[in-house]
């Protein structure tokens, strides 16, 4: 893989973080809604006068459910617009409009397709495949993967069009008011590929995800161990996503309906009251083992073999990060510093454990799932409110002590045995530190990938008539808000007085109007692509 596919797919991971950091609020609401008000839980506890069926209590929970659970239901629009607005060069809010156009669009389109041609009848046969999205009824159900795509799509078209110049008497109709309009017909288009090719793509993934679970350990092993080895890489969210959101991550009839995907499904038997399915729950179980005691533990091994002159600094970083990692499942300065003391360690040993906890938690029956992180909220949420008898949280807790012992003793071996620099087994000279993923990625030569707005220089013609236009409002640092109306360029100035009336009209103004502060250059219907060409020239300077 070289570094511009790194790039890119980091690129990519990193809009998945919009949607996907909205998780643990929806988690924390739908979680305690839904499992305190099952009736196991009312049962268990005997709580039928305060949370039964009725009471004002159950009907508040009941609202934080709904709430939570609208989240997840309206997730792939949610991810439509995050890869939108992610990847714009500029404009953004313009393609985070364009993308929920797009996308709802697309599922008219999708919608009316099979009405007027397809057999939805025969559809209906494949299990999950048809469902009701976004109101549309007996429509097919593209999940998070139909938002990525039509986020995808529209970015393309917004990256491309944004700055696009009609002839005059359609100008009102250039730059960015093209995007939503252009975002329609894409939406449209897709709509229709996309009701005759997805059953064909959701069959095959639906197919994948049932050889992933026939394939027992190995494909067990191989979800646990290449997810970790992605982290360093930033690649793990575009990883993962698909076995969370989609057949990918297997399929279950919950409460009458099927469900696809293993978070879905851990959340629908939350819901329902069900036992949490150890086969849709491995894909997170796995991890509490690692976050509530492994890493804490490998923390411990490196400070104990750190040099007594440096075990005083190296103590309180440790000690924070595995408290971090203990309570939330935040584990970077933990995981890179492994890393940069050892490739090995992390690759050979703390990536095949990961694998191999992922086979364990299924042969243990463990259900406990999560939103975000496998730190201890979680495990309180997902595992022990539920009760044992649905999760299996006891025998986790278990678990994850024999796992923090294995970790402790593997890692101060290691340690010893192979001299690693360790946090505090520095050369003297050294600064005692923690490591971060920056760091790692720089060490091997990876840029560091933001979502800042890449160069998309104008044409010389477009920066000299900004430049013109700057000049005339009296230079960048004497403009506090640019705007625009249908025809107007609307500027908000420190100083009215610095504003050059004459040099704006030859700007092919038809007017200049100024009121103190406030000042209207009239442009006409093409104002909305001066306005852009202004905003870009101006973020160059």
């Amino acid at each position: 893989m070289n570094n511009k596919f790194f790039n890119v797919m980091q690129k990519l991971g990193k809009t998945f973080m919009l949607p996907i950091a909205l998780l643990p609020v929806a988690g924390l609401l739908l979680g305690i809604g839904a499992t305190i008000t099952g009736e196991t839980f009312i049962a268990q506890y005997g709580l039928e006068g305060v949370l039964g069926e009725g009471t004002v209590l159950n009907g508040i929970l009941g609202i934080l459910t709904d709430v939570g659970n609208i989240i997840f239901s309206n997730l792939a629009l949610l991810f439509a617009v995050s890869v939108a607005m992610g990847l714009a060069k500029a404009e953004k809010e313009v393609a985070a409009l364009s993308a929920v156009v797009g996308y709802i669009t697309m599922y008219a389109s999708i919608t009316s397709t099979i009405k007027y041609f397809g057999d939805i009848e025969s559809l209906s046969k494949i299990n999950g495949l048809v469902s009701s999205v976004l109101g549309f009824d007996k429509t097919l159900n593209t999940g998070v993967f139909g938002g990525i795509v039509i986020g995808l799509v529209v970015v393309w078209l917004h990256n491309r069009f944004y700055r696009v110049k009609f002839v005059d008497f359609l100008s009102f109709f250039a730059g960015t008011h093209f995007i939503p309009i252009i975002s329609t017909i894409a939406g449209l288009i897709l709509g229709i590929i996309m009701a005759f090719v997805w059953p064909i793509i959701g069959g095959g993934i639906a197919a994948m995800g049932e050889l992933i679970a026939k394939s027992g350990a190995i494909g067990s092993f191989f979800y646990g161990y290449v997810y970790r080895a992605l982290i360093p890489f930033g690649l793990h969210h575009v990883f993962y996503l698909p076995f969370w959101q989609t057949a990918l991550g297997g399929s279950a009839n919950v409460a009458g309906e099927m469900i696809h995907g293993a978070q879905n499904i851990v959340f629908a038997q939350l819901r329902a009251g069900e036992v949490i399915s150890p086969e849709a729950a491995k894909y997170f179980s796995f991890a509490f083992p690692m976050m509530l005691c492994g890493f804490p533990m490998a923390a411990l091994a490196m400070y104990h073999t750190a040099k007594e002159n440096r075990k005083a600094e190296v103590k309180g970083l440790l000690l924070s990060s595995s408290i971090t990692s203990f309570f939330t499942g935040i584990t970077e300065p933990i995981e890179f510093s492994i890393l940069f003391a050892s490739p090995f360690l992390y690759f050979g040993v703390n990536a095949v454990l990961a694998g191999i906890s992922v086979i364990l938690v299924q042969i243990l029956k463990i259900g406990v799932g999560f939103t975000f992180s496998a730190g201890f909220l979680d495990l309180l949420l997902y595992g022990i409110l539920p009760g044992n008898g649905r999760t299996n949280w006891i025998i986790l807790v278990v678990y994850c002590l024999i796992w923090g012992a294995l970790y402790y003793f593997v890692f101060r071996w290691a340690i010893i045995k192979f001299d690693l620099k360790t946090p505090g087994r520095e050369d003297d000279e050294e600064e005692v530190k923690l490591h971060t993923k920056d760091e790692y990625r720089e060490s091997i030569g990876m840029e560091k990938v933001s979502l800042a707005s890449e160069d998309n220089t104008a044409t010389s013609k477009e920066d000299q008539l900004s430049a013109q236009i700057l000049a005339g409002l009296g230079g960048k640092e004497n403009i506090v808000d640019l705007t625009n109306c249908a025809t107007r360029l609307r500027v908000t100035v420190k100083e009215g007085a610095k504003v050059n009336q004459a040099a704006l009209r030859k700007t092919g103004a038809a007017g200049v109007v100024v009121s103190g502060g406030s000042v209207q250059v009239i442009y006409g219907t093409k104002v909305g692509g001066i306005r852009t060409d202004l905003e870009d020239y101006m973020s160059r300077l």
